[in-house]
C-alpha cells in the first residue's frame, strides 16, 4: 500500500521551485522551495548523525526562526516527532516535560543553554541559530547529501507532534498530534481561510503553540504558500509588515490579546489592511468592540476559530462571508468533524441550551504521550470532551459561554488553577488555597489568588507572589491576593468557584 504521508516540500520544489517559501525577519533568511527542500533534506541527515531514528524525539527550546520550521519538516522526513518547549516555563516545569518526552536531542538557541543543559544531558544539547553560527548551521554544512535517505512509510496514524498543555493536576500533558490529525485539519482550515498558493502569512506567535504550528505554517507548505517569521510578538511592527506591499501578508492568526495590543499601539491607525484575505482568533471567543473596531476602522472582519491542542486544534470556524451578520459566533463545525453540545448528565442538551463541547473525527488526537490515566479521562469513547461550554443558534453557529472547567487564558496563555494552587500549598503558613481567572484590561484575564492564613500565621502579599515567581512562568504567577477566613465548600467538600468569582472576580487594573 502506498504510504499516506507525502513530502510536500519535496512536491512543492517541483512544482514551484523559485516560489519565496520561507523568510526569517530576525535574519533576513529567504530561501525558495528548491532551498527549503535542500536545506530540511540536510537536516534531516544532520539529525541522524545525532542518532534520530524514526520515532525518536526531538525537542526545541529557542523563540520563533526558520530553523525551529525546518526541524519540523526533517522530522517528517525520518519519521521523528517534533517537540517544541514552550520557553516561558520554569527549569523544573521544563525538567518534567523533558523527562516524559525523552527527546534524543534538544537543540536550544544560546540564551536558552544553560535550561537545556539542566533539564536533559548535556550531550544531548545541540545550539540553535540566531546569527548563523552554531552546530545546526555547521551541521547542515557539513552532511553528505550522496548518501541515500529515504522517507519511511507513514500511515495516517503515525505521531509527528507532541505539544505539551498545562494540565488540572498540575502536569504537563503531551497531546500526540499525527499526520491525519494535521491533514484533516489543514484541509478544513483552509477551505474556511482560503488558503492558496498565492497566500502569504506572518507567525508571530509562538511556535510551541499549535496556533501558530497549525495557523497558518503547516498548511502553507502544504499548499506552497509564503511563509514570513517572527522572533517575538511586536505589535507595532506587525502592524508595519501587514501594511508592507513588498511582504503582501494575507493570513494572520492570534489571540485576543495579540490583536488588541495591535489595535492599541500608535502605528494601527495608519496601518493598511487591504490585503488581508483572513485573519483569524484562535484560543478563546473575541469582546464585540475589538471585533466592531477592526471591521469599523479597517474593513476587516476578524474570523473567530476555537480548537483545542488536541484537535489539530480546530473544531470550528466563521467564514468571512458570515463574520459580520454572525459577530461574537465561533462560527460552524469543520467539515470533518463532528460535535455535541453535553450536559452534566451526559446527555445531549435542548437546542438553544448550553452543554459541554464534545468532538470527534479524524483531527482529534488519539490521547496524550505515556497517559492511558489522562486519556481514558478526557474521552468518551472516541469522543473528547473539552471542558468548553457553549451554546447553539437555530442556523447552527456556536457560542462560546465559558470553560467548563476552571482554566482561564491570560494573554492567550491557558493557565490552570491546580497547578498554582499547589505551588501555593508548599507555603507553610497557607491553610486553604484557590486561584480564579479574573478580567483584565490588557492580558484578557489574570489569576487572583484567593488565600486562608493558618492560625497565627503571617505571611505578606509580596511574599506569595514572590514564591509563585520562582516556581511557575510569569503568566502562571497571580497578579492579586484576596485574604479570607474560609473557602466556601460544597457539601462534598469541594471549593465553591463561583462563589469565589462572586465575591473576587472583579476587574483587575493594568500593570
Amino acid at each position: 500500500m502506498t504510504s499516506l504521508v507525502r513530502d510536500w516540500l519535496a512536491f512543492n520544489a517541483r512544482r514551484r521551485p523559485d516560489h519565496l517559501a520561507l523568510v526569517d525577519l530576525a535574519t533576513d533568511r529567504r530561501v525558495t522551495y528548491r532551498d527549503a527542500h535542500e536545506r530540511i533534506e540536510r537536516a534531516a541527515r544532520y539529525l541522524t548523525t545525532l542518532g534520530v531514528r524514526r520515532g525518536d524525539r526531538v525537542g526545541v527550546l529557542a523563540r520563533n526562526s526558520s530553523d525551529q520550521v525546518e526541524l519540523l519538516f526533517a522530522c517528517k522526513r525520518l519519521g521523528a516527532l517534533f517537540v517544541p518547549m514552550n520557553w516561558r516555563l520554569t527549569a523544573p516545569e521544563l525538567r518534567y516535560i523533558a523527562g516524559d518526552a525523552d527527546p534524543a536531542v534538544l537543540f536550544a538557541s544560546p540564551e536558552f543553554l544553560a535550561t537545556a543543559k539542566e533539564i536533559v544531558a548535556p550531550t544531548k544539547v545541540a545550539v540553535l541559530s540566531e546569527d548563523g553560527v552554531s552546530d545546526y548551521q555547521a551541521g547542515l554544512a557539513t552532511v553528505d547529501l550522496d548518501a541515500a535517505l529515504a522517507m519511511p512509510d507513514l500511515d495516517h496514524d503515525d505521531a509527528w507532534i507532541l505539544i505539551y498543555t498545562s494540565g488540572t493536576t498540575g502536569r504537563p500533558k503531551g497531546a500526540i498530534i499525527t499526520y491525519g490529525t494535521t491533514f484533516y485539519n489543514l484541509v478544513s482550515h483552509s477551505m474556511f481561510t482560503r488558503l492558496s498558493c498565492d497566500s502569504a502569512t506572518l507567525i508571530f506567535g509562538p511556535l510551541f503553540h499549535t496556533g501558530a504550528l497549525s495557523a497558518y505554517t503547516i498548511p502553507c507548505f502544504h499548499v506552497g504558500a509564503t511563509i514570513y517569521v517572527m522572533r517575538d510578538f511586536d505589535a507595532g511592527a506587525i502592524n508595519r509588515h501587514v501594511s508592507n506591499p513588498e511582504m503582501s501578508i494575507t493570513h494572520i492568526n492570534g489571540a485576543v490579546t495579540m490583536y488588541l495590543l495591535m489595535s492599541q499601539d500608535a502605528s494601527f491607525d495608519d496601518a493598511d489592511y487591504s490585503r488581508l484575505v483572513c485573519a483569524t482568533i484562535s484560543g478563546e471567543s473575541a469582546p464585540l468592540s475589538l471585533l466592531r473596531r477592526y471591521h469599523d476602522e479597517k474593513g476587516l472582519p476578524l474570523q473567530n476559530i476555537y480548537g483545542l491542542t488536541e484537535c489539530g486544534p480546530v473544531l470550528t470556524a466563521l467564514d468571512r462571508d458570515t463574520a459580520v451578520s454572525k459577530m461574537g459566533s465561533i462560527g460552524t463545525e469543520v467539515l470533518y468533524t463532528e460535535m455535541r453540545l453535553v450536559g452534566p448528565d451526559g446527555n445531549d442538551v435542548a437546542p438553544g441550551d448550553v452543554g459541554e463541547i464534545w468532538a470527534r473525527g479524524p483531527n482529534v488526537s488519539p490521547g496524550y504521550w505515556n497517559n492511558p490515566e489522562k486519556t481514558q479521562e478526557t474521552f468518551d469513547g472516541d469522543w473528547l470532551k473539552t471542558g468548553d461550554a457553549a451554546r447553539r443558534d437555530d442556523d447552527g453557529y456556536y457560542y462560546l459561554i465559558d470553560r467548563w472547567k476552571d482554566m482561564y487564558i491570560s494573554g492567550g496563555e491557558n493557565v490552570y488553577p491546580a497547578e498554582v494552587e499547589n505551588v501555593l500549598y508548599q507555603l507553610p503558613e497557607i491553610a486553604e488555597a484557590a486561584v480564579i481567572g479574573v478580567p483584565h484590561e490588557r492580558w484578557g484575564e489574570c489569576g487572583r489568588a484567593i488565600v486562608v492564613l493558618k492560625e497565627n500565621a503571617n505571611l505578606e502579599v509580596d511574599a506569595i507572589l514572590a514564591h509563585c515567581r520562582g516556581q511557575l512562568a510569569k503568566f502562571k504567577v497571580p497578579m492579586s491576593v484576596a485574604f479570607t477566613d474560609a473557602l466556601p465548600r460544597s457539601g462534598g467538600g469541594k471549593v465553591v468557584k463561583p462563589a469565589l468569582r462572586e465575591r473576587f472576580g472583579a476587574k483587575t487594573a493594568d500593570s
